[in-house]
């Protein structure tokens, strides 16, 4: 993993909203199967890297590659269809569709692709037994335990394959035992389907669960390597 060249590439990166500066000239790296925390103050930047990274907010200066594709070199259409194919999203409140059931939500994505009903549906079957929360494929969000209703969401973060998956704060709306459920569950099937994640948070046990750990402070970043 460690050898293997970044699969998301950042260098480089401004942003501001008007007279306050976002990101200062903000870098960044990650390869296949890695795990990276974001971690950093309130207002240093961290959510905002992580939406230019994820082709949901352009850059003013600097360049977000991915698999050699140029984010910022895109169209709209393009960077839409990059975040629903390669691209995999767990919020803090998770975001279900509620008047969808759990298994639709999961379902989502892959019928958004192209999938049929039938194969989506086996599909996200398939990684919600996975998330060890295939009990309540019928039930509606509002219906399962905020633990639940997470698993739900990582289960369709993952269920089209991406290649890097943002988790912004995924644990922030959970007591510490299911936070450490969760995160086990994401980042071990993250890893083994060698997918990347970036993991913003400001909980130190929540970044445990990284490989490595990138601090963003005014704007700026600066990549803190595991001890050897």
């Amino acid at each position: 993993m460690t050898t293997a060249p970044p699969l998301l590439h950042a260098t480089g990166l401004h942003k501001a909203f008007g007279p306050t500066t976002a990101l200062a000239g903000a870098g960044f790296a990650i390869r296949p199967g890695e795990v990276v925390a974001v971690m950093g103050p309130s207002g240093s930047g961290k959510s905002t890297l992580l939406h230019c990274l994820a082709g949901i907010v352009r850059a003013d200066e600097g360049t977000v590659t991915c698999d050699g594709r140029e984010l910022n070199a895109l169209s709209d259409r393009e960077r839409s269809a990059l975040r629903r194919g390669a691209f995999g999203f767990v919020f803090q409140f998770g975001r279900l569709v509620p008047e969808l059931t759990c298994g639709e939500n999961v379902a989502l994505p892959l019928r958004l692709g192209g999938s049929r009903r039938k194969d989506a549906e086996a599909k996200a079957g398939e990684w919600l037994a996975r998330l060890e929360v295939d009990d309540i494929a019928g039930k509606r969000p509002g219906d399962v335990s905020g633990g639940q209703g997470q698993r739900v969401a990582v289960a369709r973060a993952l269920v089209t394959g991406p290649r890097v998956v943002f988790a912004d704060e995924p644990t922030g709306a959970l007591d510490s035992l299911n936070g450490e459920r969760v995160m086990r569950l994401l980042t071990d099937a993250a890893r083994e389907s060698a997918a990347a994640v970036v993991l913003v948070t400001h909980e130190a046990r929540v970044a445990a669960y990284a490989d490595r750990e990138v601090v963003v402070r005014d704007g700026r970043t600066r990549s803190m390597e595991p001890a050897s």
